[in-house]
């Protein structure tokens, strides 16, 4: 198993983030267990969580069809950090699948303290959303 502040050294969002700081991330994320075939987000529904990956895989989804797959260090949940509102995607657990998540009230403080944070996080958006606009 993993260590999760290994877990989030491997996500992009954080690459710029230091060790001790992600240290404060992870403490910061509840632990959050879901069985093969759980629906974690529906699109079109409210949601306000934001998840890493740290075992198993999951799918995601829209409009019904499969768009790509996720895995450790993969996160999902990015967009209801900023606008809270309704999901953009349905992500099911295509295995058993063990993840930290947080909230935006806890996530946008971190961010604020390290804003190498939301320069990653609008690529990854632009990134998604051209992807999205060329499916």
């Amino acid at each position: 198993m993993a260590d999760v502040d290994d877990t989030l050294g491997r996500v992009p969002l954080f690459s710029g983030v230091k060790p001790k700081e992600l240290k404060k991330l992870g403490k910061r994320m509840t632990e959050r267990l879901f069985s093969e075939g759980d629906t974690i987000t529906a699109e079109g529904e409210s949601g306000l969580g934001f998840f890493v990956i740290e075992e198993g895989n999951a799918t995601v989804s829209r409009n019904g069809r499969i768009v790509r797959s996720l895995g450790p260090g993969e996160f999902f949940g990015e967009i209801a950090l900023i606008d809270q509102g309704p999901r953009s995607a349905t992500v099911v657990a295509s295995t058993d699948l063990r993840c930290r998540g947080m909230t935006a009230w806890e996530f946008k403080p971190f961010v604020e303290e390290h804003p190498e944070v939301a320069w990653a996080l609008m690529e990854t958006l632009v990134e998604r959303l051209r992807a999205a606009e060329a499916a």
